[in-house]
């Protein structure tokens, strides 16, 4: 496993409430496996992939939207981000979730 990176910016666009974090768990070819963490307060602008991502909240509070409907998640809630479909992610507590996303995307491309 790879150690925590800051997070600042989802799909070029900047969090607002500071920075997250995430780290690489696996990655092929065909998918990336993402852990990430969102202190309280911490979104993500509503904004898009071009691949699916599958969430796994692990801990914490998520609420946010997929495809202008609202969302909200606790540990053990999933949620997928389809492809080229707008949503946000905002921790209303420390959150932290598994990220799976496939085809698997450049992270420099997506996070940094």
């Amino acid at each position: 496993m790879t150690d925590f990176r800051t997070l600042t910016h989802v799909e070029g666009l900047e969090l607002t409430g500071g920075p997250g974090r995430f780290r690489v768990l696996r990655e092929s070819p065909r998918g990336l496996l993402l852990e990430i963490c969102y202190p309280a307060g911490v979104a993500s602008p509503e904004h898009s992939h071009d691949h699916d991502s599958f969430v796994y909240v692990l801990s914490g509070e998520l609420t946010g939207t997929i495809d202008g409907e609202p969302v909200r998640l606790g540990p053990g809630d999933t949620a997928v981000h389809p492809r080229g479909v707008p949503h946000t992610v905002a921790a209303v507590t420390d959150g932290r979730w598994l990220e799976f996303k496939a085809p698997a995307p450049e992270v420099g491309r997506v996070l940094r």
